[in-house]
């Protein structure tokens, strides 16, 4: 606790404002069920009723509380993300490793589907994903994820050749240890840490692309509250001078921004550390 509130202390302003908009964020998600005034799904007045006591954000089109909502949305969108992003990086992480351990034909094979897969635009191969398997909340998440492995493969890959060339992996191989054993206890332990802030900034690319494909109809399907669904389902209502629409897109901007606040102060301190190595 005390290395932990050390480091909060040390943390930039800027930092701490992003720290607090996560954290925010996170909680509101997770709590939702306890501090949402309504249902997820409840309708509780008339459409796009303006802000009141009953209603603090307004409601939507069917008239279904804002704030509830916001924070159901934010319980959706944000847990669907962090789902893509683990699996992303977890996996680009196990095979980039693996294709500088093994080399070779492994190496080749991953290396060339990944570029194959990077030559496609993302959004394209989204779409084309997306409507020939369908759009479920599971083939949403494995299509993002392959999507974002991609930049996790080839960044582990290039750290891991880093680390491969090291004495400590060369005296593994000289005990006679396997490449399961090397990746585990050798690679990975020294690649994360520079990947920390890349896990931000695929989550900053997740959660935007989900909100993305959720604008065009694509994402999280109705009734389930989802950010990007939401400014879509409510875009006409500022043609009547209501800003229902505003609050998702505002929620989408200030987590955004919130992340990479953090993700800032982590490439930085990363920074600050290799110089103090040299």
């Amino acid at each position: 606790m005390k290395t932990l509130w050390k480091n909060l202390k040390e943390m930039p302003l800027s930092a701490r404002i992003g720290l607090a908009i996560v954290v925010v964020n996170l909680l509101g998600g997770a709590l939702a069920p306890l501090v949402a005034p309504y249902g997820e799904n409840f309708i509780a007045g008339d459409f796009w009723e303006p802000a009141s006591s009953r209603f603090l954000l307004g409601t939507d089109q069917l008239g279904r509380d804002m704030l509830s909502r916001l924070l159901y949305g934010a319980r959706n969108t944000i847990s669907v993300a962090l789902i893509t992003t683990f699996l992303a990086f977890s996996s680009g992480m196990i095979l980039g490793s693996l294709a500088v351990v093994k080399g070779g034909w492994v190496d080749q094979i991953f290396s060339r589907v990944v570029d194959v897969l990077m030559a496609f635009p993302t959004l394209i191969l989204a779409l084309i994903v997306i409507s020939v398997m369908g759009t479920n909340t599971y083939v949403l998440v494995l299509t993002i994820a392959l999507i974002a492995f991609t930049r996790v493969f080839r960044l582990s890959r290039a750290l891991a050749m880093d680390v491969e060339v090291m004495e400590f992996v060369e005296a593994a191989r000289l005990r006679g240890e396997g490449s399961t054993w090397i990746i585990a206890r050798e690679i990975i332990p020294n690649i994360i840490p520079p990947l920390i802030a890349e896990f931000g900034l695929r989550f900053c690319f997740v959660f935007l692309f989900i909100s993305s494909l959720s604008f065009l109809g694509l994402g999280l399907q109705p009734p389930t509250a989802d950010w990007g669904s939401m400014v879509r389902e409510n875009a006409d209502a500022i043609s009547y001078g209501y800003l229902i629409p505003l609050f998702p897109a505002a929620a989408i901007a200030i987590l955004t921004v919130g992340v990479n606040l953090v993700v800032d102060h982590l490439l930085n301190k990363a920074a600050g550390n290799v110089h103090g190595d040299m």
